[in-house]
């Protein structure tokens, strides 16, 4: 299961091989487990069960050729094939992806059904021959050594380290905007009013949203074997013609040869808000949706749901209670708390900054905050896995008590862990969980000072880097509570009438003072209720209010009209899609990484 789907304080990343995952041989001789490849065109309904919402019941789907499958459950997960239709300059033809069909006929059983229906876009890169690319003079980026294997039940991961493949990096330039700008009146995809992803936009749009800059483009390979390059940052919609004149404009592809030219798609997707937090339907019981059909976009995204609406789809059927990841559990409970409350109207991707608990929920805690009710009520971890998890729990709770008990005064600390600058204005005693969350201390280090009893502790690896993580991270998750309860008491703090959002000196986002600036809320808890504004971004802009109230008459208590917002800070206006001839000779920015 990817960590992921549940933690992202700090995040494990990987780029797979298409060629060996996922691993087809072991999909397909997975006990009681049949595949069909077909095109599923319509619903199987019957009258709805007594004492549960919807108007009808699904009992299978209908397929292309006018076969049937019968089942218990069902889940949606359409991708961009819904009522697809994909773009390339100014031709557009019905297609899910390049060369495969979309799903009209279920498409509109659903809007018969009287789903909300909306639509999105997005695209995709040109795949480029890895044999005609100037790697030279690039940047490299080399993986991981050794690489960190995502599964807690994994010692290594199955590929040597020296096997592992380099991504590349260069950037466009202007000439390549130039040549997206003359050519916009050939390009029907960018100027669609279609919302498309706001964090991996197409070439076209960072040209006209972010005009005079460099922008990345990441050379991934596609697999092991594979002579095939994705160049991530680069999703483009002009004619072929012009995206091979932009792609030979960048450094390293001056001959690079295109194998598939980039597209855009649009599609159309279920107004989320129409789900249970178990991704079942409202409207139709027993039929689930994940993924893209729910307004989301990227991988990651969409297989966090097809997990949680695979066990609940599976559950339903054995007449279970439903499996419900609540927002202090994981980023995948966030996700569906979003979209099923909030819903989106734009293509949703998952942020920390969107988590008010992400100081809890890491990589190297999943198993101990998710895998007892994995085990106990979804039946989708193994008996291994489960037991595994639970002798590190133990072992950490120990852990961390064993270290707590271990007190000294400061100098005696330093003269124990040289290694370790404690300062001398600490409060005596100090604990070794104290010393241990220096960033030059380690369980090593500490179990050299005190060898009984911390030498069991510092021998077990996995145990002691959990130790050292919980160390660094305790004074964080409590300010992080701190923060919330912040939130909390001040629900009712209302908000100045004339307050600019695009020119308050508070840290926010493009795309939440966007959002403030198009609702104008009232109070900060009208602001939590503004999809698409982040638990970070709150707590930001009530401390910038809290803090310019401080400015205010003493005698009334009221904010001073006009002076909001920092010297520093000019008011803008939302960023626009269109590009003077001023900004166009305005000086050449090189965007940063």
């Amino acid at each position: 299961m990817l960590p992921w789907l549940f933690s992202m304080s700090f995040s494990i990343c990987e780029k797979e091989s298409r060629q060996v995952f996922p691993k087809r041989k072991e999909i397909l001789s997975t006990p009681l487990l049949t595949i069909r490849e077909a095109s599923v065109e319509d619903l199987l309904l019957t009258e709805p069960e007594a004492n549960r919402p919807g108007k009808c019941q699904v009992t299978g789907v209908v397929l292309g050729d006018g076969s049937t499958v019968c089942a218990g459950s069902v889940i949606l997960t359409t991708g961009t094939f819904l009522r697809g239709v994909i773009l390339m300059g100014l031709e557009t033809h019905p297609a899910g992806r390049l060369g495969d069909q979309p799903a009209v006929g279920l498409a509109q059983t659903l809007e018969k059904l009287g789903f909300t229906v909306g639509r999105l876009k997005t695209g995709t890169p040109p795949r480029l021959a890895k044999d005609t690319i100037n790697f030279s003079g690039l940047e490299e980026r080399v993986p991981d050594n050794p690489p960190v294997p995502f599964s807690f039940l994994s010692k290594a991961v199955w590929i040597k380290p020296e096997d592992q493949l380099s991504c590349y990096l260069t950037h466009t330039n202007l000439k390549a905007q130039q040549i997206v700008l003359d050519n916009l009146h050939l390009n029907d995809h960018v100027r669609e009013t279609t919302k498309g992803p706001r964090y991996c936009p197409s070439f076209e749009s960072k040209v006209l949203r972010f005009p005079n800059r460099e922008h990345q483009v990441w050379l991934e390979p596609e697999g092991l074997e594979s002579d095939v390059i994705y160049p991530q940052g680069l999703s483009m919609t002009l004619p072929p013609e012009l995206q091979e004149q932009v792609i030979r404009s960048i450094p390293g592809l001056e001959k690079a040869k295109i194998l598939q030219p980039g597209y855009g798609v649009q599609y159309d997707f279920l107004d989320p808000r129409q789900l249970t937090a178990s991704l079942e339907s409202r409207l139709v019981q027993r039929l689930f949706f994940a993924g893209q059909i729910n307004g989301t976009t990227g991988y990651e995204e969409a297989a966090a749901q097809g997990i949680i609406a695979g066990i609940n789809a599976c559950l339903l059927v054995q007449g279970k209670p439903p499996f419900i990841v609540s927002r202090t559990e994981g980023y995948v409970g966030v996700l569906i708390d979003d979209l099923t409350t909030l819903g989106t109207t734009e293509p949703y991707r998952m942020f920390t900054s969107r988590v008010e608990f992400r100081m809890s929920l890491r990589p190297d805690n999943a198993d101990a905050r998710l895998t007892h009710r994995g085990f106990e009520e979804a039946g989708c971890v193994s008996q291994q896995r489960y037991e595994q998890a639970v002798q590190m729990r133990a072992a950490l709770e120990d852990g961390i008590a064993t270290l707590k008990s271990i007190q000294f005064s400061v100098s005696k600390w330093s003269h124990l862990v040289r290694e370790v600058p404690i300062s001398s204005n600490r409060r005596s005693p100090l604990s070794a969980f104290d010393v241990l969350r220096y960033p030059e201390a380690n369980m090593e280090i500490l179990a050299r000072a005190i060898p009984e009893p911390l030498r069991k502790l510092a021998e077990w690896r996995e145990l002691s880097e959990r130790l050292k993580i919980e160390a660094a991270y305790e004074w964080c998750v409590v300010n992080q509570q701190q923060e919330i309860e912040e939130v909390r008491r001040d629900e009712a703090l209302r908000l100045p009438e004339d307050i600019d959002y695009f020119a308050i000196d508070a840290s926010l986002s493009a795309e939440v003072r966007e959002k403030l600036n198009s609702s104008r809320p009232q109070t900060i808890g009208a602001v939590s209720r503004i999809p698409g504004v982040t638990p970070a971004a709150i707590i930001n802009l009530l401390r910038f209010v809290k803090a310019e109230k401080l400015k205010a008459f003493p005698q009334t208590g009221k904010y001073l009209s006009g002076k909001m917002y920092s010297e520093k800070a000019t008011s803008q206006t939302p960023i626009s899609a269109e590009i003077s001839e001023e900004e166009l000779g305005s000086t050449f920015v090189k965007t940063p990484l």
